[in-house]
């Protein structure tokens, strides 16, 4: 059970520092939104996340 904890940490972390490494402050901030709506049950915190992430994903491309 610690080796999937232990895993699932790193996992989390990696992925944390590629959203900050590519998107920045703001996607870490989108990113924070949606684990706070998910672990608060509040749909709309984490849907606004959701739009972040999705408006800094196709921003160039508009």
């Amino acid at each position: 059970m610690p080796a999937i904890a232990l895993l699932s940490a790193v996992f989390v972390v990696g992925f944390e520092q590629i959203v900050q490494w590519k998107f920045g402050a703001t996607g870490i901030i989108g990113l924070l939104l949606i684990s706070i709506g998910i672990k608060a049950k509040k749909p709309a915190i984490s849907s606004i996340g959701a739009v972040m992430l999705a408006l800094l994903v196709t921003g160039p491309a508009l």
